[in-house]
């Protein structure tokens, strides 16, 4: 059994600049109804190479799926009865969708529940250093499409960031990355991970485009 190892400098500041925050440091977040809500959970799984530094897990959904066919996000999904708390159901979740092996990754810290109202869902983002990182790749391809070890360095390049506006009038973050756009729930959590982990450089807020226009750009 490989001996525990202490996450990175880096990594330990992003996990202390998390304990003090709220909800409204990634998103405006409504306030979830008393009732009819689901848990879910999402692993936000950051690692380390050695030729681009600091990166972290994103996946892109099937197109043919139901439900946000076709956008990133981090590995996540639905509560089941059988997990025992959030930490498990992202584990097990971004085991099944990517291959993820629970051995090799250290929870660090659960961030605010945010309410997402196009789903329903009542999410609790989990903050995690990937010690030992394994091989990842769709595991279904029915509902993931790709999965890919995105640079810090490359999500916080101000040539890569911008703001979208989706049909119904909502404009919020957006980032490129090689064969993805980054919008939506996930582009403001990585919005607020960017900026307490020390990663913010100075880019164009104004910068705001129409969001099928960049997502055909992607493709």
């Amino acid at each position: 059994m490989t001996e525990a190892t202490e996450p990175p400098d880096w990594m330990q500041r992003l996990a202390k600049a998390t304990e003090q925050i709220d909800a409204r440091t990634f998103m405006r977040v409504p306030r979830a109804p008393e009732d009819g809500v689901r848990k879910a959970s999402v692993l936000m799984l950051f690692g380390e190479d050695e030729n681009h530094g600091p990166d972290v897990l994103l996946l892109r959904r099937a197109d043919t799926l139901g439900s946000h066919p076709g956008q990133v996000a981090f590995p996540g999904g639905a509560a089941d009865e059988t997990d025992d708390g959030p930490v498990a159901t992202a584990l097990r979740e971004a085991y099944e969708e990517t291959g993820v092996l629970e051995s090799g990754v250290r929870p660090l810290a659960l961030l605010p529940e945010l309410y997402v109202p196009v789903s329903g869902f009542v999410v609790t983002p989990v903050l995690a250093y990937w010690e030992q990182p394994s091989p990842v790749a769709p595991v279904d391809p029915a509902e993931t499409a790709a999965v890919a070890r995105v640079p810090v360095a490359h999500l916080a390049d101000p040539a890569n960031r911008f703001r979208v506006r989706h049909p119904a009038g909502y404009v919020g973050a957006a980032f490129s990355a090689p064969g993805m756009l980054v919008w939506g729930f996930t582009a403001g959590l990585i919005n607020g991970l960017i900026a307490l982990g020390g990663w913010e450089q100075p880019w164009d807020a104004t910068d705001v485009r129409d969001l099928e226009l960049a997502l055909r750009a992607t493709q």
